[in-house]
């Protein structure tokens, strides 16, 4: 039995006409007729009595129409539970990130508050990671991206300060050139015993290579031990822009910076992006912009 002549049934006498259940299904009133039609030759019963001013129930009908009424409200019911579904941000989202991304903690924070019924799993990694493979939803890039096939959306840079804490630039001295940092105490994120800092000032360039008394492996690894006096080191703006308004941290040689570092947010090209994932691709990009680390005056 065709599920449409059921619903078309049910409508029509609810709605006391075929004209107004045309315009309630929104399809032209000979084939709300025909389908009506088509539901009696199958019965073989006659379920509605025509007249030229209304229509009435045979006993069959109204037998018949107790069954339909419920077959339609169940499908009306599956449909609204499905476009719900297409509209609610819900369900399990998978995003990955390089490490060392705390800007994040507090816009995801307040995205899982926004949307209660939406779970995160967040994944961070050094690696390259294939978004499709590995059935990511998202992912979040640090520095220039490589030709693919994924949508790409900038959520800003990344500036880097050079810099270092008050009880280390007293008991050192303060630099006055690139030059000088060759002789400080360096703290810096990977490489060897010879590290090259590549610095600009305006359009001039600056290439000094330093032995590093420190080299971490893990990026957060370098705040405390800036902040503990062990050397000079370049952070990025959203690791110490706190501590350089406190005051806790320095800028060393103001004006020299190496390249900020682009930020961008991915996903996979597909037509049908699901709501959870425009909901946090649009969250998170209305929280980076600006990005959290340039918001007030940054210090000089």
């Amino acid at each position: 039995m065709d599920l449409n002549e059921l619903i078309v049934f049910a409508r029509v006498v609810q709605a006391g006409s075929f004209i107004a259940a045309s315009k309630a299904l929104g399809i032209p009133k000979s084939t709300v007729s025909r389908k009506v039609a088509d539901l009696e030759d199958r019965l073989d019963t006659r379920l509605l009595q025509r007249t030229t001013r209304k229509l009435s129930l045979t006993d069959a009908g109204r037998l018949f129409y107790d069954h339909c009424s419920r077959i339609a409200s169940e499908v009306e019911s599956a449909q609204l539970a499905v476009t719900s579904f297409k509209e609610t941000p819900r369900g399990l989202l998978r995003v990955t990130c390089g490490p060392n991304a705390s800007y994040l903690a507090p816009i995801i924070r307040d995205y899982l508050q926004r949307y209660p019924e939406v779970r995160l799993e967040l994944v961070t990694t050094t690696r390259a990671v294939d978004l499709v493979e590995e059935r990511f939803d998202v992912g979040i890039r640090a520095g220039r991206l490589p030709d693919s096939s994924l949508i790409a959306k900038s959520l800003g840079l990344v500036g880097w300060f050079l810099v270092a804490s008050p009880a280390y630039l007293k008991r050192r001295g303060r630099p006055r050139t690139p030059a000088d940092l060759a002789k400080h105490d360096v703290v810096h994120f990977n490489g060897s015993d010879r590290v090259t800092l590549h610095l600009r000032c305006g359009n001039e360039d600056a290439d000094v290579e330093v032995s590093p008394r420190l080299v971490v492996s893990e990026l957060d690894m370098l705040h405390p031990a800036v902040l503990g006096g062990l050397g000079l080191a370049l952070l990025p703006a959203y690791q110490c822009v706190d501590d350089l308004r406190a005051k806790r941290l320095q800028r060393v040689l103001p004006g020299w910076e190496p390249p900020a570092t682009p930020i961008h947010l991915v996903y996979p090209s597909t037509r049908h992006v699901s709501p959870t994932v425009k909901s946090f691709i649009e969250h998170v990009q209305q929280h980076m912009t600006p990005p959290p680390w340039q918001i007030g005056p940054l210090p000089s």
